[in-house]
C-alpha cells in the first residue's frame, strides 16, 4: 500500500469512526402507484408531495395519510418539473410546472378535488414549436422562473412582467438542469448532455465561466458513456454537485460561503466562484448513469442511478487536506426499475420513476435513526 493510499485509508476510517454515532439508517416505509412513470416530484410543505407523471397529471399526496388531496389532469404532455411556492392564507403550495413548450400556475387550494389547464393562474410559452421544456428553479424570493429546454437554450422570467430573457449562450444539446444560485440575486448554472456547466449573469444574459467535464479515458479510465450531466444539486452555502451519465459525481466547493478552499482567497467575490478549477474534485462513483441527487445539509449528499442504486456521502474538506467523499450509506430500490427523480428533508428521503411494466412508482425511505 503506497504511503498516498495509506494515508487516505488512515482518514476515511477516522472519519467513519468520528461518524459512528450519527450514521443514518434508511428503510423503506411505503411505495405510491400511478398508471403513468413519474418523471418529476418536489415536497410542498412537510406534510405534501407533489408529483408529475409523463401523462400530463400531476398528484399531491397527504404523506400522513399516503392518499391524494388535489390533482390535476388532462395536460398536454409530459410534467417534467414542478417548483412550489407559498402565498399567504394558503395551507397548499402554489405551483409553477412545465409541460411541453408552456409553464402553467396554478393555486392548489380551490375547492375542485381535480384542476385542468381552463384552472391555470397563468400559461406562458417558454420555447419555440421545436422544443421542449426540461427543468424549472424559482429563486429565493420567487421573483424569477429559470428554465431548460431540449434545445441547449437557458432562460429567466421575470415573474411580476412575464418578461423572458434567454442567455445569449446555450448548451450545443439537451439542457436539463437549471439553478439559481444563493445569494447570488442574478446568476444560474445549467448542465448539459454537452457534458458542460454554464455559469451566467441571466440580467445580461452573459457567460460568466464555465466547466467542461473531460472524458473518463483522459483521466485514465474507461467508459462507453460520455460525461453528460445528468443531475446536479446546490447547496444553501454555494457547493455544487453535478452527476454524469458515466457515474463520475463533480463537486464544485470555490463558491462555497466562508468555506475552505485550495485557493487562497475567502473575502467574497464579485461573483460565484464554484467553477474554478483549484477548488473542485471529481470522482467515479457508480457503474451507472447518476441521475438524481439532493443535499440534505450542505456536507451531505445523496445520490441515485438510473438503476436505483441510492448512496449517501459526507463531504469533508479541512484546510490544507484533499477533499474526502465518505459513503455513510447505501441502499437499493425496491420495485424501481428506472429513477427519474430523488428529493430528501430530515426526516426521510423520497426517490421516483416507473417500473419494469412502465407504470409509475414512489418509495418512500424513512430515516430510522435521529437526525
Amino acid at each position: 500500500m503506497s504511503p498516498a493510499i495509506r494515508t487516505a485509508f488512515h482518514f476515511c476510517a477516522s472519519m467513519l469512526e468520528n461518524l459512528s454515532d450519527n450514521l443514518p439508517e434508511y428503510r423503506l416505509n411505503h411505495a405510491l402507484h400511478t398508471p403513468a412513470p413519474i418523471s418529476t416530484i418536489t415536497f410542498g410543505n412537510s406534510g405534501h408531495l407533489f408529483a408529475g407523471s409523463d401523462d400530463g397529471s400531476l398528484r399531491v399526496y397527504d404523506l400522513s395519510s399516503f392518499k391524494v388531496c388535489k390533482a390535476i389532469r388532462g395536460l398536454p404532455a409530459e410534467i417534467s418539473s414542478v417548483c412550489c411556492f407559498k402565498r399567504s392564507g394558503s395551507h397548499l403550495r402554489d405551483i409553477w410546472l412545465a409541460c411541453g413548450r408552456q409553464a402553467y400556475s396554478f393555486q392548489m387550494d380551490l375547492e375542485k378535488l381535480v384542476l385542468t389547464a381552463a384552472d391555470a393562474t397563468a400559461s406562458v410559452e417558454l420555447c419555440n414549436e421545436e422544443d421542449v421544456l426540461n427543468e424549472l428553479a424559482l429563486n429565493s424570493s420567487k421573483s424569477h422562473l429559470a428554465f431548460s429546454t431540449d434545445s441547449g437554450a437557458v432562460g429567466v422570467m421575470d415573474l411580476s412582467t412575464k418578461t423572458i430573457t434567454r442567455m445569449k449562450t446555450g448548451h450545443s444539446s439537451i439542457c436539463g438542469i437549471v439553478r439559481f444560485i444563493p445569494d447570488r440575486p442574478r446568476e444560474i448554472v445549467s448542465g448539459g448532455y454537452d457534458s458542460c456547466l454554464l455559469h451566467f449573469d441571466f440580467l445580461q444574459g452573459a457567460v460568466l465561466s464555465r466547466r467542461d467535464i473531460p472524458p473518463f479515458a483522459a483521466a485514465g479510465g474507461m467508459s462507453l458513456s460520455p460525461p453528460f450531466i445528468m443531475s446536479a444539486a446546490m447547496a444553501t452555502n454555494g457547493v455544487m454537485a453535478a452527476g454524469t451519465a458515466d457515474g463520475r459525481l463533480w463537486l464544485g466547493f470555490g463558491g462555497e460561503k466562508g468555506g475552505p478552499t485550495k485557493s487562497a482567497k475567502k473575502k467574497r467575490s464579485r461573483k460565484w466562484e464554484g467553477f474554478n478549477p483549484e477548488d473542485e474534485h471529481l470522482e467515479k462513483i457508480a457503474e451507472g448513469p447518476i441521475v438524481a441527487m439532493a443535499f440534505s445539509d450542505p456536507s451531505t449528499l445523496t445520490v441515485s442511478t438510473l438503476l436505483g442504486s441510492i448512496k449517501q456521502y459526507r463531504i469533508v474538506f479541512q484546510e490544507g487536506q484533499e477533499l474526502q467523499l465518505v459513503k455513510i450509506w447505501e441502499g437499493q430500490t425496491s420495485a424501481i426499475g428506472k429513477v427519474n427523480a430523488l428529493i430528501i428533508d430530515e426526516r426521510r428521503f423520497i426517490v421516483a420513476g416507473l417500473t419494469d411494466a412502465a407504470k409509475g412508482i414512489i418509495e418512500i425511505w424513512n430515516r430510522e435513526s435521529p437526525p
